[in-house]
């Protein structure tokens, strides 16, 4: 297990739970096991990332059950195209690690398996670490990834943003990043409840230098969600910052509530040759 300090990069060294580099920068790793590798002056906000109510309306309706298929789909992946164990996977935007967790049970169920989770929100990173033991959780910013060169065989990003020259950083030649965002129709019927003109979701694929699309895959499916499935939903997505109050009612007194889900599941190789960070500033935007 291995950390790279976010304030110079030096290699961090576990020491009586304190994590330590050369230059005396130091990170306390809390009680429930994960470490905060986030200083203050990397953060846009006081707490970023998801409230508590929204961390727990996503940890409600993930147990249900609702998006295992996609839990599935996104391991089934990795397991296929990851090398012979030992392998090292992160999941970036983790959350309160529902991928996370299947990604390295099955891995581990294949020999040896380092799974690391990475979010800037303090309060999923604390649940996820409390709940899985398989594996290691850290507070961290997606821009400024706490990790060493080539130390991936993969990375997951299911709609967590991170900088393409710090994936090209972070990923071992010809390692991979697993990319899932919307699909074209990807709960339209949300959007229908918020929005007059309902569009697609565009699903052009984002550049990603250092990187060849290697397979695309779709996954979509209908649901049937009670009120509180429904609400704990829209919770989860963008959509929340824009539903009027009567949305809200609209959910607490519909029964079922139908809608579609869409994903397009993107995985990316990592270039053979290591890129320089000059090649990968001068690749087009």
């Amino acid at each position: 297990m291995s950390y790279q300090c976010p304030l110079c990069q030096q290699r961090l060294t576990l020491n009586q739970r304190v994590w330590r580099c050369e230059n005396q920068h130091q990170f306390d790793q809390a009680k429930e096991g994960y470490v905060n590798l986030l200083p203050v002056q990397h953060k846009r906000s006081r707490q970023p990332g998801d409230s508590a109510d929204m961390m727990q309306a996503r940890r409600n309706f993930l147990d249900a059950g609702h998006y295992q298929p996609l839990q599935q789909q996104v391991s089934d992946l990795l397991v296929r195209v990851l090398p012979e164990p030992p392998v090292s996977v992160l999941d970036i935007g983790c959350g309160e690690g529902y991928y996370t967790h299947d990604v390295a049970s099955r891995l581990s169920a294949q020999g040896e398996a380092q799974v690391y989770g990475l979010d800037v929100a303090k309060i999923a990173v604390r649940a996820g670490a409390k709940r899985y033991r398989n594996v290691e959780f850290c507070v961290a910013s997606s821009h400024r990834l706490p990790f060493s060169d080539n130390q991936f065989d993969a990375v997951l990003r299911i709609y967590a943003p991170c900088k393409a020259e710090e994936l090209a950083r972070v990923v071992r030649p010809q390692g991979y990043v697993l990319t899932v965002t919307p699909g074209p129709r990807h709960l339209m019927q949300f959007k229908a409840l918020i929005y007059q003109d309902v569009q697609l979701h565009d699903t052009t694929p984002e550049q990603m230098p250092g990187f060849a699309l290697v397979e695309e895959q779709q996954l979509s499916y209908a649901m049937v969600l009670n009120s509180e499935e429904s609400a704990a939903l829209l919770q989860m997505t963008p959509f929340a910052w824009r539903a009027r109050p009567e949305v809200w009612g609209i959910l607490a007194t519909t029964g079922q509530f139908s809608c579609e889900t869409d994903f397009t599941l993107r995985l990316w190789q990592r270039d053979s040759v290591q890129m320089t960070e000059e090649a990968v500033n001068d690749s087009p935007a």
